[in-house]
């Protein structure tokens, strides 16, 4: 199991960090985690562009020119648990609905019409609303409309992950939220989202059921920016020494507008945002990175071709909001409403082309 140096311990690599050790990191072909300390650190600040630019570099590599973009279908906004940021907390007061299937087919439609190929399935933490059988019939429906099926629900045990990838699903979000344990039992009140340890094992069983990919991600606002993003780095490079075969994505959400009116903790500006994207893709240089809709349209555009390889478009919140859109109980508010047309003509402005459809699961045997 993947485990974690004290988080106050992380400072220590951050704080030791020169701006010579960024000039050797820019330069090394593989930086390692004492790089990505010092890529992340106060010194690598005045070295922004040239992160960008070695992070640029490294993502033409890799993967060409191509962005994919997908969007995230919710499938119920119930949760269990009371965690402090969370619209969906189960402490706020919104309209709940979970959608049934006829009426989540009916959402992943809309969204297939729109010319989306990649789906996010989401729901807040209720397993009694959409629990295991819920997605495996989902997925069994979806499976054949869709190039690729992701999740972004509760965390489940292994034996249930295998059963939702024999089903269809290729992929499970799950992100810690934050590497910090004191924050953590902070801002998570109540319910089984509580248990840290429980929580960061998911990715490992995640990848030991088959899954086709895994993403990790922090909930940037939450406590130090630096040091989320090197222990990003230090659970990135587990997961990519256990479970190699497993292909790895990182998000980066920042925290935005929600029912409760939760206020950051700490302050992750654009600029901060931008360090972490470059210097986690000069870390590993072959891990998605994802850039969501939580985002202002004009950092958006202004970031492609520079990191992020998977770009949200379109992105409603709410359960059932693509069919009508005047629903209310939203997880977040959404920074970019562009519909995905509007999104793909950015990508393609920027001398990128915006992919809907890079996988078949006739490439996957079963």
């Amino acid at each position: 199991m993947f485990t974690l140096p004290d988080f106050g311990q992380l400072q220590t690599y951050i704080d030791a960090s020169s701006a010579l050790d960024v000039e050797q990191a820019l330069l090394e072909p593989n930086c390692g985690l004492a790089g990505l300390a010092a890529l992340l650190s106060p010194a690598a600040e005045d070295y922004l562009p040239e992160l960008a630019a070695r992070s640029a570099q490294i993502t033409s590599q890799r993967f060409g020119n191509t962005i994919q973009v997908y969007a995230p279908l919710y499938l119920s906004n119930y949760c269990v648990n009371r965690c402090a940021y969370c619209g969906f907390s189960a402490g706020n007061t919104i309209e709940r609905r979970v959608l049934t299937l006829d009426e989540a087919v009916e959402e992943a439609m809309i969204l297939h019409g729109r010319g989306f190929s990649h789906i996010l399935l989401v729901s807040g933490e209720a397993p009694a609303k959409v629990g295991v059988s819920y997605l495996e019939e989902l997925a069994g429906i979806l499976r054949d409309k869709f190039a690729a099926i992701s999740i972004e629900v509760q965390p489940l045990e292994t034996e249930e992950y295998v059963r939702l990838f024999r089903a269809g699903i290729t992929a499970v979000a799950v992100y810690q939220e934050t590497y910090d344990r004191k924050v953590y039992e902070q801002v998570h009140l109540f319910g089984k989202k509580c248990d840290y340890d429980y929580r960061l094992a998911v990715p490992g069983r995640v990848a030991e059921a088959g899954m086709r990919e895994v993403g990790i991600g922090a909930l940037l606002g939450l406590a130090d920016w630096r040091l989320e993003g090197l222990a990003l780095g230090m659970h990135l490079a587990w997961l990519r020494k256990h479970y190699w075969r497993t292909a790895l994505t990182v998000s980066f959400p920042r925290l935005r507008p929600a029912e409760g009116d939760f206020q950051p903790l700490v302050k992750v500006g654009e600029r901060q945002l931008s360090q972490m994207i470059f210097a986690l893709r000069i870390f590993d240089h072959d891990v998605g990175l994802l850039l969501s809709t939580r985002e202002e349209a004009r950092y958006r555009d202004g970031m492609v071709g520079l990191g992020p390889t998977r770009y949200s478009a379109g992105s409603c919140t709410a359960p059932g909001g693509y069919a009508h859109p005047d629903l209310t109980g939203e997880q977040f508010t959404v920074g970019d409403h562009r519909p995905i047309q509007d999104v793909c003509h950015s990508i393609q402005a920027k001398g990128h082309d915006p992919v809907r459809k890079d996988w078949d699961s006739t490439f996957q045997s079963t």
